[in-house]
């Protein structure tokens, strides 16, 4: 139904919009209208080169052109992201320090702690969900694996089970095949890296036998002959690995395992809602610019409007279902 607004509506429309502005102080008013003046700190919790690294300069050449700003990544890896938040937690709140974050920092990492390093609901405000991307169960091409029951044997017959990594503790690929070997009953040894691109070398290097990877790193490798994929942490088979089935497929009674990976951006809490809404309303005229849309598709990743406030959401949604996992495998440690 299409509402019309009559003069009398509209005045008072505007009446409250004059309001809104009289309450806020001058130096807010200032604060907003000149915002950004000065280039943009976004920080990367992942090294150059990964995946999470890519997403975060696609954005910010983005975002820079629309703000009219420079945005200059800083790469700050450790500890799965806990380095990073710990620095955009000492930078003030005025929307010049951002960060780049994964669906594993806002959900995960900080439950695998029984000492939580930080609050993600607390710490930081939200400017947007960029866009998801389903991740990959892979293993060397060399290994004679091209199934997951395969895997599976590997995992009983081996001491100790399958060695296998991840970016780091608490991250999605670390839940999921934690979670995966869980259900398949199989041991394992999860070896956790500085980054995918570290796991990765260990991956085809066979120094490990098993890693969950992003799709646009898994699909690289796959079609370069040096990994093989097993299964796809997808409700649907990815266009890239059509022949992959996906982790319902493989194995049905993993199908609650069908979670992709996301990324945002945020900001430390306490930054004024204006600056974020700026912020907000570049990252949408981003998602409808051709060069910045065919870059994700490049990586895999299917781009998702937001507001602010649902970055909180999705955080919420996805943690109800990271946290008992957690407590379910023992994950947290000191």
């Amino acid at each position: 139904m299409t509402h019309f607004r009559t003069p009398r509506t509209r005045s008072k429309a505007a009446a409250a919009a004059l309001l809104a502005c009289a309450i806020l102080p001058p130096a807010a008013h200032a604060q907003t209208a000149a915002y950004p003046a000065k280039p943009i700190q976004l920080v990367a919790q992942q090294p150059p080169g990964s995946g999470s690294d890519a997403m975060t300069r696609v954005w910010a050449d983005c975002a820079a052109r629309e703000l009219g700003q420079a945005v200059v990544v800083q790469n700050k890896p450790g500890a799965n992201g806990i380095l990073a938040v710990n620095f955009l937690k000492g930078q003030p709140a005025d929307g010049y320090t951002l960060m780049s974050i994964g669906m594993s920092q806002m959900t995960i990492t900080p439950y695998v702690y029984r000492q939580r390093p930080y609050d993600p609901l607390a710490d930081f405000d939200g400017v947007a969900v960029l866009g998801t991307s389903p991740l990959v169960l892979a293993v060397p091409a060399g290994s004679g694996i091209a199934r997951l029951q395969e895997l599976d044997r590997l995992a009983r017959a081996t001491p100790g089970g399958v060695n296998f990594g991840s970016p780091g503790k608490g991250s999605p690929a670390h839940l999921l095949t934690s979670a995966l070997l869980d259900k398949m009953g199989a041991p394992g040894t999860h070896v956790p890296f500085v980054g995918e691109g570290a796991g990765l070398t260990a991956l085809m290097g066979q120094q490990i036998q098993a890693m969950t990877l992003v799709m646009g790193t898994a699909a690289a490798q796959v079609k370069a002959g040096k990994l093989t994929a097993l299964a796809v942490f997808g409700a649907q088979r990815s266009p890239l690995l059509p022949d992959v089935p996906t982790i319902a497929e493989a194995l049905p009674a993993a199908a609650d395992l069908a979670r992709p990976s996301w990324i945002a951006v945020v900001a430390r809490a306490g930054t004024p809602p204006e600056l974020l809404g700026r912020l907000n309303a570049a990252t949408e005229k981003c998602r409808g610019d051709a060069q910045y849309k065919s870059r994700f598709e490049a990586m895999n990743v299917s781009l998702t409007g937001s507001t602010p406030r649902e970055v909180r959401t999705w955080t919420e949604r996805d943690a109800a279902v990271w946290r008992p996992l957690i407590d379910k495998l023992g994950l947290a440690t000191e």
